[in-house]
């Protein structure tokens, strides 16, 4: 490498001095504590405790809630909550009422024993799943309103990286402090996770203290929403409604529809296209996520074993790809990036079906678990980055809710019937499977940004 490009290369690494950039870390990790909680961790629990692998498929389904959240979305981006809004802003009003429902919730799950009543469980982890997708709503604007375009690739990377760090908490955090209050292996105890759980609720402090510090970013409601909204009054005064009413669906046009039309109308027939790639992206990944720790329990990994290998040195791994993820974005652009992320992704799902044959293999597992989070820390580094460029910042909210929620219901739906699926063919069928699910990704990246891979973008 010659000194020049040495340079160019160290300077790319300045992005992430910037004070809003680093500041995401701590926003990040308050997204990314819950995700876990009722998700993969909580799938070790319940598989633990004896709940079928059925179930466990069926019970992902929960996470649809952050595959439906552009439904509340306009609410998120306009609507002002009593007293909070006045006190703290558009944005950090709403992040201080989710975080504080997720507290709640994680104690109501802490308390709750899968094994003596599932039901429950359910409706605490709805209750997890709701408010948490509610906060990445509102995360997710703060950062696209936070910093111009050219940093939003550094805003994904440090997002991630805390969020990551939040995923080795509610991780391998929660195995370590259930094992150390487990006197065995070989039989299940509630009161341990019990006690991992209130700790992940105290956790969420590290969100609601930020929350209070931050400054609200300037981002007011812009002159394309006022004539969204003045458009729609004309329209609707000839329909000789009260005067209440016809500034109620005003609001209602310029706060759900608007967002909606504006995305269609500035990518016309591409709008499409555009969805079905984010529809699919991270296929391969959530659908195989949901048996990974099914997966290591069968194969007699003990607690340990998975906090530190799967969820401690695998979510560092994933930072650092998601560091580099954000310098080739900035490097050889997003389109080039999201393409090799996508390829990775689907490649090392191959490494799991490899890993089957080998029984109980802990060198297997560490080099497996490299080669895939550091795939998917570049995949999602570029992919965030590559759905922030598509926002409009007069309705950054609504419209990037849209798509990771696009990005998810598809994926979530199809790993609900993963344990069907493992109990039928086989965990290295299903393996090869979600590899084999990237491959139209693939496609649809060249598809949606071939101009852009002739030169890198600026």
């Amino acid at each position: 490498m010659t000194p020049n490009a040495l340079s160019e290369w160290l300077h790319a690494f300045r992005i992430y001095s910037h004070p809003r950039v680093l500041g995401m870390i701590t926003l990040g990790f308050s997204a990314g504590l819950p995700l876990l909680l009722i998700l993969g961790t909580l799938s070790y629990w319940l598989r633990e405790s004896g709940v079928d692998r059925s179930t466990i498929g069926y019970f992902s389904w929960i996470g649809l809630a952050y595959g439906f959240k552009w439904l509340w979305s306009p609410l998120v981006d306009r609507l002002s909550l009593p007293l909070l809004t006045k006190l703290l802003g558009r944005r950090r009003a709403w992040m201080l009422l989710s975080q504080i429902t997720v507290t709640i919730a994680l104690i109501g799950m802490a308390y709750t024993d899968p094994a003596e009543n599932l039901i429950q469980m359910v409706f605490f982890s709805l209750a997890v799943a709701f408010a948490s997708a509610t906060q990445d709503v509102v995360l997710d604007a703060y950062r696209i309103e936070a910093v111009s375009p050219r940093l939003q690739g550094a805003m994904a990377a440090t997002y991630q990286a805390g969020y990551r760090m939040a995923m080795i908490l509610s991780s391998a955090g929660v195995l370590w402090i259930a094992a150390a209050f487990d006197s065995s292996d070989t039989t299940y105890d509630y009161l341990p996770w019990c006690i991992a759980y209130l700790v992940m609720a105290a956790c969420m402090t590290v969100g609601i203290v930020t929350t209070l510090l931050i400054r609200e970013p300037e981002v007011p409601v812009t002159r394309l929403i006022s004539e969204n909204e003045n458009h729609a009054k004309k329209i609707i005064s000839h329909w000789n409604l009260n005067k209440q009413l016809a500034e109620l669906l005003a609001w209602l046009y310029g706060a759900i529809i608007a967002p909606f039309r504006d995305f269609v109308v500035r990518h016309g027939q591409r709008a499409l296209l555009i969805l079905a790639l984010i529809a699919i992206y991270r296929i391969s990944d959530v659908v195989m996520g949901i048996m990974s720790n099914p997966f290591y329990v069968d194969m007699g990994y003990t607690k340990n074993e998975v906090a530190t290998i799967t969820k401690l040195y695998g979510v560092i791994m994933a930072i650092v790809g998601a560091a580099m993820g954000g310098i080739l974005t900035a490097k050889i652009g997003i389109m080039r990036t999201l393409f090799l992320g996508a390829l990775l992704s689907a490649v090392t799902n191959l490494l799991f079906a490899w890993l089957t044959g080998r029984g109980h293999d802990v060198t297997g597992l560490i080099f497996t678990i490299s080669a895939d989070n550091l795939s998917a820390g570049i995949a999602t580094a570029a992919f965030i980055a590559y759905l922030s460029g598509l926002t409009n910042s007069a309705y950054s909210a609504t419209q990037y809710a849209l798509f990771s929620s696009v990005m998810l219901i598809l994926p979530k739906f199809i790993a609900g019937f993963s344990g069907d699926f493992v109990n039928t063919y086989g965990y290295a069928s299903f393996f090869i499977s979600t590899a084999l699910l990237g491959l139209p990704v693939l496609a649809l990246v060249w598809a949606a940004g071939a101009e852009k891979f002739d030169t890198p973008e600026k």
